[in-house]
């Protein structure tokens, strides 16, 4: 449907502008006159000339979903049917992405199209955990309870992957400065300080000429260098989504030793929180479980789910086979094991991961602390190690004279 942007003035003499949708522009005048704006101007939005390339295209962040989520779960509780609730949410959606998308669902619930099949045409902003749910939710009768539900998990998940981002920005920028400032010492300060001893004739310590030739190496294979590191990148993103390259990546980013601990209690996190969320929401544990392996993150523990989801098909209870996987924790197991034999496995699952969100806050702090220094030390010994290398031939100039 057209956009029509619109000026004029109200019943009170006030300017006033805006868009509206209409089917033409005689319907986009109806509507004004019913809103009582007078004399107005209409004319039809200019067609933005990157709609159709997806590259231009604002991407549906998680906040955009969790204010979604939040805002249908109370129109719903409120009695609003849910074609009007989507009609609303999408017009007064910014992100214009995420307005079509809604748009879309909202045509195909007009249609008999039940909401989770809608969502699941568009999985980049509603993925198969989110669909799984809200199909329970409509099957049982309390959509508005699970979106709610929904929204929690979204916005716990949120807070989560924030705190990792946070704890690996300052290494990665302190790493890329480092280089940065390497590459700058080499290519335009070094080749200074070689013109000054050139003018000796004495040799030049082992440091110093070992740092002048990684500056000759630097600045003649400057361009081989940039390209090559361009395609090992570029390698090593292709390696890492195979399936044999990522398995191994995965297998060597659990047992990491520095970022390994962090990593398993992340994943214990996720998969904690998201079973017991599907749990709750009625999700029967087998389909709960291939919707948590598939969204785990970690190649690794996605076979191990898979695997547990097997063998919880032949029969067997669910904390023995996470057992035999190795990749959880044994107080995991256990307290799964007790939540088992008592029926509440959806409550103590919740325990679990409230207890590792804990777990994962200590990790990253700890983690940032121990990084702080090493990322001091190590800038401060490179630059301080070129500076030495550069003036050890002056110093011992000076100790000759």
């Amino acid at each position: 449907m057209p956009v029509y942007v619109w000026k004029g003035k109200n019943s009170f003499g006030e300017k006033r502008k805006g868009e509206l949708e209409a089917p033409d522009e005689n319907a986009a005048r109806g509507h004004l006159k019913r809103l009582r704006i007078d004399s107005p101007t209409v004319k039809e939005k200019p067609k933005d000339l990157f709609e159709n390339i997806a590259l231009f295209q604002p991407k549906v962040t998680g906040k955009d979903i969790v204010i979604f989520t939040r805002q249908l779960s109370t129109m719903i509780d409120a009695g609003l049917p849910l074609v009007q609730c989507l009609q609303i949410l999408a017009k007064q959606q910014s992100n214009s992405t995420f307005r079509k998308i809604l748009l879309d669902i909202q045509s195909d619930v007009e249609t008999g199209t039940t909401l989770a099949d809608s969502m699941r045409k568009h999985p980049k902003a509603f993925d198969a955990l989110y669909s799984n749910m809200i199909e329970a939710g409509e099957l049982g009768g309390i959509l508005d309870t699970i979106l709610s539900r929904l929204a929690v998990f979204k916005e716990k998940s949120m807070a989560l992957q924030k705190k990792i981002k946070g704890a690996m920005t300052y290494p990665v920028i302190c790493l890329a400065i480092s280089l940065l400032i390497l590459v700058v010492i080499l290519v335009f300060v070094i080749p200074v300080f070689v013109e000054m001893f050139e003018s000796m004739d004495s040799a030049l310590p082992a440091i110093t000429q070992l740092v002048v030739d990684m500056s000759d190496f630097v600045k003649g294979n400057f361009l081989y260098i940039t390209v090559g590191s361009i395609f090992a990148f570029m390698g090593f993103k292709k390696i890492i989504n195979t399936e044999k390259g990522r398995i191994k990546f995965d297998a060597f980013a659990l047992h990491s030793p520095v970022a390994g601990p962090l990593i398993r209690k992340v994943a214990v996190s996720k998969f904690t929180r998201t079973l017991s969320t599907m749990l709750q929401s009625g999700v029967p544990i087998l389909d709960a479980l291939q919707v948590v392996a598939r969204t785990s993150g970690n190649k690794i523990i996605e076979i191990a789910v898979f695997r547990v989801s097997d063998s919880i098909a032949e029969g067997r209870p669910i904390a023995e086979p996470l057992e035999e996987c190795g990749v959880f924790p044994n107080m995991v197991v256990q307290m799964i094991n007790v939540g088992e034999s008592v029926g509440a496995l959806d409550t103590m699952l919740e325990k679990i991961a409230d207890f590792y969100d804990d777990e994962v806050d200590q990790a990253v702090d700890n983690l940032t602390a121990m990084i702080e220094p090493f990322m001091m030390v190590f800038l401060g010994g490179m630059i301080g190690g070129l500076v030495v290398a550069m003036y050890l031939p002056i110093f011992q100039m000076a100790g000759g004279l």
